[in-house]
């Protein structure tokens, strides 16, 4: 049989052990982009610690091509008052090279259903303007724009807008349950 071999794909539970890996993937965006805000990439140790804490609470899942880590998405607490806590801030990094490949959208089709099951409500998202990619996977994932920060950020020798987006991750409106 002739032609390319299909790639394995496969989302699963992120452990502290895939620190080093999201530590790589992330590095990039810190270092040349205005993406994420941070401007020293964390370690791999740093990362694995930030894995630990979400999944305690939230989720941190990763998508593995051929075994190798190629992406991350994650939630953790949206605001740390009471009322807020079943809003969570979601997020999606993968490697550079990989958007639009679908890796983002299989990594949020798993991560939401996670978080609807300990009971969270709604998901939020921030992005650094311009990012196209992002904006459009998240409306492509069926967030809705709630507003943006002029000139919120200053990375790289400039100003940075910030939109937000959200996400209703169930329909109703009555009172929430207890996280789980």
């Amino acid at each position: 049989m002739t032609g390319t071999r299909p790639v394995s794909t496969e989302v699963r539970p992120a452990t502290e052990l895939d620190g080093d890996a999201c530590a790589a993937i992330y590095a990039p965006y810190v270092n040349a982009t205005a993406i994420t805000f941070e401007t020293e990439p964390p370690t791999g140790s740093e990362m694995g610690a930030r894995i630990a804490a979400a999944t305690r609470t939230h989720a941190w899942l990763v998508v593995e091509n051929e075994g190798r880590v190629a992406g991350y998405a994650y939630a953790t607490r949206f605001h740390t008052r009471p009322a807020y806590r079943w809003a969570c801030e979601v997020s999606v990094y993968l490697e550079v090279g990989r958007r639009r490949t679908g890796a983002g959208r299989l990594l949020y089709n798993q991560l939401f259903p996670t978080l609807i099951g300990r009971g969270f409500r709604v998901a939020v998202a921030g992005m650094t303007l311009p990012n196209p990619a992002s904006v459009g996977l998240h409306r492509a994932m069926g967030f809705k724009d709630v507003g943006t920060y002029r000139r919120i950020g200053f990375k790289l020798g400039s100003w940075h807008d910030v939109a937000w987006m959200q996400l209703d991750l169930v329909g109703d409106a009555g009172a929430p349950g207890e996280l789980r």
